[in-house]
């Protein structure tokens, strides 16, 4: 037990997967995935997008591959990414044939929607020839018209049910190279549909709250319900849907590992909302630090608070940490413990030095620990 068994998950034990050089699933990383909202016969804007979100920190990029010209492209767009890139197949089964040919480190498609037996078959051919994964991807929006029938409604059995029968098919043709989603727009339904299926497979699960919406209310419902999983313990790659640019759905997902201390990267911010106690402008402070810190992919912590009521305690928990004074002073915390003075003047220039010679210091005694 630690010493804190409170903040402790226990993870979902599930069996590994690649996808592409990525492990996922096992004792794997959470991994953060996106889409490019690109035309994909464009490459050069796919990629372009691509590196962005690559900057961002996203582990694996899908891209939509709708017809021959997408996945026509699709070549030169994996040469150039430096991530696993998963094509986004729908009902037409050869755009997944050529996509598995065009070097595609995962196939996302529904079984139940590529058609036959034989073309099912051909797809898993195709992925087993190239080394594809497969995703698995129910969503409550397109659940089969027998299962509606069947439940009356999309809820958690339909949605499970339906992951369950297209799992069969994979598995019928010896393919165990696959994650699932079981996506839903509802919070209540997705979180309870993703807690029975992982109670009934063993495979990788790819979580996330499908048209979650735009970037504040997206972000909310992703928080809960993709937050609520991991807390379970449930998710082995996430996806935060947004109606935003995929790079922001990308630092999304890393705000809400972040929350729940499964997966660090970057600079967490620790502030306060402010008040008429506040010895410096905290709101404007917080969104210029976040801007000018956001190349900084080392994981630290760093305190900003407006004056001494939580500053010191908040600063004594995070790596560097500044709490407001009067007269423009403030004072600035190194690993918890009061060190200097800093003016109004250069209060945000002295903070960015401090965490980049911060984050240069952890990277050094890293590849002296690694040597």
């Amino acid at each position: 037990m630690s010493v804190r068994p409170w903040r402790d998950i226990e993870r979902r034990r599930s069996r590994q997967i690649m996808v592409g050089s990525l492990p996922v699933g096992g004792d794997a990383p959470v991994s953060v995935q996106t889409m490019t909202n690109t035309i994909t016969a464009d490459a050069k804007a796919t990629i372009d997008q691509i590196r962005r979100c690559e900057e961002a920190g996203a582990d694996i990029v899908r891209v939509s591959c709708p017809d021959v010209e997408s996945t026509a492209a699709l070549r030169q767009i994996v040469r150039a990414a430096r991530v696993p890139i998963v094509a986004d197949i729908h009902f037409h089964y050869k755009r997944a044939l050529e996509a598995a040919d065009a070097g595609a480190a995962c196939l996302r498609i529904n079984p139940g929607n590529i058609g036959s037996d034989e073309r099912v078959r051909e797809v898993v051919s195709a992925a087993k020839a190239n080394g594809c994964a497969i995703r698995i991807g129910v969503n409550a929006g397109s659940l089969e018209r027998d299962l509606l029938e069947k439940y009356g409604e999309p809820c958690p059995e339909a949605l499970v049910e339906s992951a369950l029968d297209h799992i069969r098919l994979l598995e019928e043709h010896d393919f165990r190279n696959y994650k699932v989603a079981v996506k839903a727009s509802d919070v209540f339904l997705a979180v309870a549909a993703y807690q029975q299926l992982a109670e009934a497979v063993d495979c990788p699960l790819h979580l996330g709250i499908t048209e979650a919406g735009g970037l504040r209310g997206g972000t909310v419902k992703s928080a809960i319900g993709i937050g609520s999983l991991l807390w379970f313990g449930i998710g082995d790659t996430i996806r935060v849907s947004l109606s935003a640019e995929p790079e922001e759905e990308v630092r999304v997902g890393f705000e809400i590992l972040k929350s729940l201390g499964i997966r660090n990267r970057g600079v967490r911010v620790v502030s306060c909302p402010s008040c008429a106690r506040q010895g410096f402008d905290v709101i404007r402070t917080v969104e210029v630090l976040e801007e000018r810190l956001s190349h900084i992919r080392t994981p630290m912590s760093l305190s900003v608070l407006g004056c001494v009521v939580n500053g010191p305690g908040e600063a004594r928990e995070t790596d560097i940490g500044i709490t407001g004074g009067g007269n423009g002073k403030h004072m600035v915390y190194l690993s918890g413990v009061t060190d200097h003075h800093v003016r109004d003047d250069d209060m945000v220039d002295h903070i960015v030095r401090l965490v980049e010679a911060k984050a240069a210091e952890i990277e050094a005694g890293q590849a002296q620990a690694a040597a």
